[in-house]
């Protein structure tokens, strides 16, 4: 996308186009599905949404016992899911923007519940009754600490990165119990201070105007966590199920997983910078770009570079046409929101004409762009919300956009194939792994 100051898409793309052997990082594990308990069956009778609010998946995918596999990229998810929200929230205490954070406070409870009751399906309900206090202290130490920073009391800051101190070391010994000796309590605590220093360090950044570095800190946090949601199963669980997340599919519906859900997560935050014109504009669409190379890089490795061109081009050009929605929101200019949305059809259009084909026809392209329109029609919506100053509307659409990523990721990286899905790097596994490579013994 264009940022504010800097030259035409042009000029963008030909950077980004200098991104292209950038691999993904690749990863692999297993989880098995503990025990479908209680709190599931109960859900699952009474028709209920299982996962919050916030987030809800059915009592019906619950019933349908989700694989270990499933659980595993759930796991992933919601934990850098986790990362964004708290990052979010923090910086609208930075702020004093109030309004939000109510609204980006209770998605985070939203999403600690979610993780809870994913915990308890995959290791018990008494393990979840041990983690939600421990993850909730966890996050009101966060909460603390960006309202320091904003007040400008050391004081406080003081007190509250003594209580995440607390919690690094309650957090690291739950998982390495949990492990049963395959993880050190010193590497998983490690782990955490790593999450905690993402956290902390953007929330100072931001704070002093420093929005490079904050919006650095707040893509590396997303992705560290991501990585050890996938670390932690492979350390938490039975070895029997780790081959099924080590298959090429099941490693690309992870990967595509991860920067599809990254990519609304920041379009949404460069889209609220739109609306709001605040002055992390810039910063938020340099983060964006970012993301668009790794997922052409993505792309380049499993079709090769003409067709990784392609894709980025008219990836940028939806990137640039959903920010342009949202400052077109902001300005009142309804003729420009029109374009812009009009446009949006023939990038769902093309897009899927390039991506359908790759799927050697198990995916249409028809379904394809009915797809991608659904996720264009959640962000616009998102901005319009946001814009209105619905800000729990904004943050439910925010909620459902991210799920639907791995939908859609899903989707793609069945209709890739195995064969496809084959040619992904293999080394993230020791080179990534949410800072905890070679920490954790495979049994």
């Amino acid at each position: 996308m264009r940022t504010r100051n800097t030259g035409p898409r042009r000029h963008l793309l030909s950077l980004l186009c200098a991104g292209l052997a950038v691999a993904l990082p690749a990863g692999a594990a297993s989880l098995r599905p503990a025990a479908h308990g209680p709190a599931a069956h109960a859900a699952a009778a009474h028709g209920q949404a299982i996962h919050g609010p916030e987030h809800p998946v059915t009592a019906a995918a619950a019933a349908a016992r989700p694989s270990a596999a499933d659980l595993a990229v759930r796991f992933q998810a919601l934990l850098g899911q986790h990362s964004a929200l708290a990052a979010d929230l923090m910086r609208s205490r930075i702020r004093g923007d109030e309004s939000f954070a109510q609204a980006a406070n209770a998605a985070l409870g939203g999403n600690t519940d979610a993780m809870t009751t994913l915990v308890g399906q995959l290791f018990g309900a008494a393990t979840a009754e041990k983690f939600r206090p421990m993850w909730s202290g966890h996050v009101v130490a966060l909460v603390a600490y960006a309202g320091a920073v904003a007040d400008r009391d050391n004081a406080a800051k003081g007190r509250a990165r003594a209580e995440l101190v607390e919690d690094e070391q309650e957090l690291g010994r739950f998982f390495a119990g949990a492990s049963h000796g395959r993880l050190s309590p010193k590497a998983a605590r490690a782990a955490v201070v790593m999450h905690v220093g993402h956290l902390t360090g953007q929330a100072d950044a931001y704070a002093a105007a420093d929005y490079a570095t904050a919006d650095r800190l707040y893509r590396e946090g997303y992705q560290h966590t991501y990585g050890l949601g996938l670390t932690l199963a492979d350390a938490l669980l039975p070895a029997a199920d780790r081959a099924t997340l080590r298959a090429p599919v099941w490693r690309l519906r992870s990967q595509l997983g991860e920067v599809l859900a990254e990519h609304a997560v920041l379009l949404e935050d460069v889209n609220r910078a739109a609306v709001a014109n605040t002055p992390d504009f810039d910063a938020a669409g340099d983060m964006l770009n970012d993301n668009t190379r790794d997922l052409a890089a993505a792309v380049d490795t499993l079709f090769g570079a003409s067709t990784a061109r392609r894709f980025q081009s008219l990836w940028a050009s939806h990137v640039e046409l959903l920010v342009g929605y949202a400052g077109a929101t902001a300005a009142g200019k309804p003729d420009r929101r029109h374009r812009a949305q009009a446009e949006l059809r023939t990038f769902e259009h093309d897009m899927a004409a390039v991506l359908a084909p790759a799927t050697g026809g198990r995916v249409s392209a028809a379904d394809l762009s009915a797809a991608l329109q659904e996720h264009d029609r959640m962000l616009i919506e998102h901005a319009d919300a946001y814009a209105a100053r619905d800000y729990r509307g904004a943050q439910d659409l925010a909620g459902r956009t991210y799920e639907h990523m791995f939908a859609l990721a899903r989707r793609l990286a069945d209709g890739f194939g195995a064969t496809v899905a084959a040619r992904l790097p293999h080394g993230g596994a020791q080179t990534g792994y949410g800072g905890l490579a070679g920490v954790a013994e495979h049994g």
